[in-house]
């Protein structure tokens, strides 16, 4: 009986933890498309240095855009940092249910705290994205960069 119930409890840790587990394909997609990104930015910005260090008449302009770029770059990295936080939290959870489940500990607190906390920090990183995206449109519309 005892084999039953512990493979009863394993089971449904599996069937609880498929949704996290979805998430975090989720949020290894929005890692993907940000490391994308700032990969972009990196690469536009080694061109302007380039550019910069040839060509002293448009140094106010280039200066310009490298700062933009930089501030770009934070935001993405500052996402990164959020979303990939927020997918660790993730993993805490589906380790917590499967402690839960195995060791018959009550983790309901701890999980629903590391879960309301990984989503802040992807919310968090969302935002930070966003903000890039902003900045990069609007370059666009003033003509920069």
């Amino acid at each position: 009986m005892q084999t039953e119930a512990g493979i009863s409890s394993i089971a449904s840790a599996i069937q609880l933890s498929i949704a996290p587990v979805f998430l975090l394909t989720g949020v290894g997609a929005i890692l993907g498309v940000l490391t994308n990104r700032l990969a972009r930015i990196v690469d536009r910005s080694r061109v302007l240095t380039e550019r910069f260090h040839e060509n002293s008449e448009t140094m106010a302009h280039l200066e310009h855009d490298l700062q933009l770029l930089s501030e770009r770059a934070r935001l993405v990295n500052r996402a990164i940092g959020l979303c990939t936080f927020g997918a660790l939290l993730v993993c805490l959870v589906i380790v917590a249910l499967f402690v839960s489940a195995i060791a018959d500990a009550h983790l309901g607190q701890v999980i629903a705290l590391a879960f309301t906390a990984a989503m802040l920090a992807l919310i968090g990183g969302l935002v930070h994205f966003l903000r890039e995206t902003y900045l990069a449109t609007r370059s666009l519309r003033t003509g920069r960069l």
